[in-house]
């Protein structure tokens, strides 16, 4: 069986997109100093006697239930409107985030999830108390209560909602999802617990690392699960850390006998790449293999225009299909990631879709960040390694791409490498720009080495020119320099 005809569609993954919910009053923001101030003009303008301190004791429930705790129920509506009249001027600014809740929201985006605020507390003034504070949050949902909030909750796909109140851990049970309390709010964290709460924090600053290890355990487990399914796979195996990791995974998965690891070999792999790649598989034990590869034949790799990824990976998926068919193996998998499928353009992903490959590390939602956190876990020597594309992405594109530039380019990385090595050195690119080379370092060292030095050295493998980037290194800065880079996407 050829492997696109069991490849999914591009779109498909096996965990749902994470999307978080979080009440706003005493989850997200400490508005109790606003609100007080709200209730008090209204105890001023009508002279009811009002227990502020009380009112903001219990923060969570609808406005209407609490103002008819004050006034009589025929007045109770206009003393709500009133309220929400008064409420922009007199609460917005004195409201303040809860600690963590910056942190928390910068945490669902780096995992590419959305978050969502669903609250009693009427919308327009949900919105007002996010504009102000620069929360980033997707969706600001207000009116609801309870078990209601489950309604949103569920329109917008959420599996997490976290709140301070036990109204909040109804309203993520009826959705569905997994309550998440914070005891910053009117409950203890026993008393949330006792309530039904599936997760206690003591306070948003405890979210982060908790979402961390949720979201990669489910993750984890919903690419074991994936992997499982099939009897036995072919690995397109580049030696970087998100192959590698994908190599143990299935190793681990349907055993090492049942895995084949591909390593390409052909002039736009770093002659530093193969050898480490043939150790880590052995330590797998799984079967590796070095077919080469000719995406030098083809005529739209050597032309280096936008696409050129798109033939280097057909080549490699071509090549590996029959190794497939030897071994009797009706998968091929390469090592994309949640990140890769929406790092600007990447014609190379759609080449390997077209051919059959499949993507279990993006189709899990596994971010590159949490690969090497996994792999760090598992005792993965590659966990810390690198970035390592092919050398053909140093080279600019028009340029035409040859062995011989090819090799010139990996003999100065090599040379400027080996300089840096006292210095702890991780990332080095040399790009080749036609007549001239741009050099660039990680960040952190630059002011701290001799660029003087590192020119000479490139300048010494046949470039007439070269400087060292001042934005230090960056991976796909080739892409920078890309015309139309829409035609490629």
């Amino acid at each position: 069986m050829s492997t696109a005809e069991i490849q999914p569609s591009p779109t498909t993954t096996d965990v749902p997109e994470l999307v978080v919910g979080f009440d706003l009053d005493m989850t997200l923001i400490d508005s109790r100093p606003g609100i007080q101030a709200v209730w008090d003009l209204l105890a001023a303008e009508t002279g009811a006697e009002i227990d502020t301190d009380l009112v903001v004791s219990r923060l969570g429930p609808p406005l209407t239930w609490e103002m008819a705790h004050w006034f009589p129920a025929d007045q109770v509506d206009a003393m709500v409107a009133r309220y929400r009249e008064v409420y922009p001027e007199h609460a917005i600014t004195g409201s303040l985030p809860l600690p963590g809740v910056a942190e928390s929201l910068a945490a669902i985006r780096a995992l590419r999830g959305r978050s969502v605020v669903v609250s009693a507390k009427y919308t327009p003034s949900v919105k007002l108390h996010l504009d102000h504070l620069g929360l980033d949050v997707d969706e600001p949902v207000g009116d609801l209560h309870g078990a209601d909030k489950g309604i949103a909750l569920r329109e917008h796909n959420a599996t997490i909602y976290v709140g301070d109140h036990t109204a909040d851990i109804d309203g993520a049970h009826a959705a569905g999802a997994v309550a998440v309390s914070v005891a910053t709010g009117p409950f203890t964290a026993d008393e949330l617990r006792a309530y039904g709460a599936d997760v206690v924090l003591n306070d948003l600053t405890e979210f982060p690392a908790w979402l961390d290890a949720y979201v990669l355990e489910q993750r984890l487990e919903a690419l074991m699960a994936r992997l499982a399914t099939y009897p036995s796979l072919v690995v397109a195996f580049s030696g970087g850390a998100d192959s590698a990791f994908l190599l143990a995974a299935a190793a681990r998965a349907i055993g090492p006998a049942n895995v084949v690891a591909a390593t390409a070999v052909s002039p736009s792999l770093p002659v530093a790449e193969l050898e480490p790649a043939a150790r880590f598989a052995d330590s797998l034990g799984v079967r590796h293999v070095t077919p080469h590869t000719h995406e030098m034949d083809r005529e739209g790799y050597q032309a280096n225009a936008g696409d050129r990824c798109y033939f280097c990976k057909a080549e490699l998926v071509e090549t590996l299909q029959p190794i497939a068919d030897e071994f009797g193996i009706a998968a091929i998998a390469t090592g994309t990631n949640a990140d890769d499928a929406i790092a600007g353009f990447r014609p190379g992903i759609r080449a390997a879709f077209e051919r059959g490959a499949i993507t279990p590390l993006k189709d899990a939602r596994l971010t590159k960040a949490q690969i090497r956190e996994a792999s760090r876990s598992w005792g993965l020597e590659t966990s810390d390694k690198p970035a390592a594309a092919c050398l053909s992405s140093r080279i600019a594109y028009g340029v035409r791409i040859t062995p011989n530039l090819l090799a010139r380019v990996d003999r100065a990385e090599q040379a400027v490498r080996a300089h840096l090595a006292p210095y702890g050195v991780q990332n080095v690119r040399v790009r080749d720009l036609g007549q001239s080379a741009s050099i660039e370092i990680d960040a952190a060292l630059l002011g701290a080495v001799d660029n003087s030095a590192l020119v000479e050295l490139v300048r010494a493998e046949g470039f007439l020119a070269a400087a060292v980037d001042p934005r230090g290194f960056r991976s796909g800065s080739m892409n920078e320099r890309l015309k139309e880079p829409e035609k490629y996407r």
